[in-house]
């Protein structure tokens, strides 16, 4: 791991809404892993989509980190409806403004590449 990574300013508990994780691990499936989406709503920003971890990167600034969800809570998960518990870590002084809207972004974003 990037010592950069390793270091976040914060840490919050979050949850990720069932519908948007699992298009997530089935982009995975289909597409490769690590797969990196650019957002469309989000200039510059990247989610590089991985099965441990959801980084995203400012890919304006080298790849500087911006946030990542991490540790999900997926053991024992026997329903494919529930939000999903993970740790949301945040590298950069700005991610707290795009923190919600970068997930609702990655959604629609994986979306229209099932459409194309």
């Amino acid at each position: 791991m990037d010592d950069t990574l390793s270091h976040p300013l914060r840490i919050y508990p979050k949850q990720i809404d069932a519908f948007c994780y699992n298009r997530g691990r089935l982009a995975l499936l289909r597409l490769g892993c690590p797969l990196r989406v650019p957002l469309q709503q989000h200039r510059g920003l990247e989610v590089i989509l991985d099965k441990a971890e959801w980084l995203c990167v400012d890919s304006t600034a080298e790849d500087q980190p911006v946030m990542a969800w991490r540790k999900f809570k997926i053991r024992g998960r026997n329903n494919l409806h529930q939000p999903i518990a993970c740790e949301l870590w945040i590298y950069h002084s700005c991610a707290g403004l795009v923190m919600g809207s970068a997930l609702d972004d990655l959604e629609k974003t994986l979306e229209k590449m099932w459409l194309v």
